[in-house]
């Protein structure tokens, strides 16, 4: 069982999102801004960060650039969840995530991609792995 942070602005998927990992046997942490997240991931130092890109406050690849900039978090894995992405986004690379999943998604992609990310860790200048 891992502590993941979840930080999104939406809701409704957030709430997917949270039940998702939970059934999947992990606790959560709920953010609805990249602000809330980044003092979220501070206060509890989970075990992974699943993030949207586009938010509030502070962006998905703010957040994770933010946990990259810090010796203690730096080696977090960060999954991106995102509708936004397209080929050739630089975002998550230049930020620094582990990993990147697309909306709309199932269930079993989400949680394939955090058992993946929470067994492999984060690897440093590594590019983020799309997950399927």
């Amino acid at each position: 069982m891992a502590l993941v942070v979840i930080a999104e602005d939406d809701d409704d998927i957030r709430n997917i999102m949270v039940r998702v990992i939970r059934r999947g046997g992990h606790d959560v942490v709920e953010a609805a801004d990249g602000g809330a997240a980044l003092v979220a991931v501070r206060k509890h130092r989970p075990d992974a960060l699943v993030t949207d890109i586009d938010m509030p406050v502070m962006t998905g690849a703010q957040l994770c650039a933010a946990v990259r900039a810090d010796p203690d978090l730096r080696d977090l894995p960060v999954i991106f969840v995102s509708g936004t992405l397209f080929p050739g986004d630089t975002r998550p690379a230049d930020a620094g995530a582990t990993a990147t999943l697309t909306k709309p998604f199932l269930p079993r992609q989400l949680l394939a991609c955090l058992e993946k990310a929470l067994a492999a860790g984060h690897q440093q200048g590594q590019p983020p792995a799309a997950c399927p």
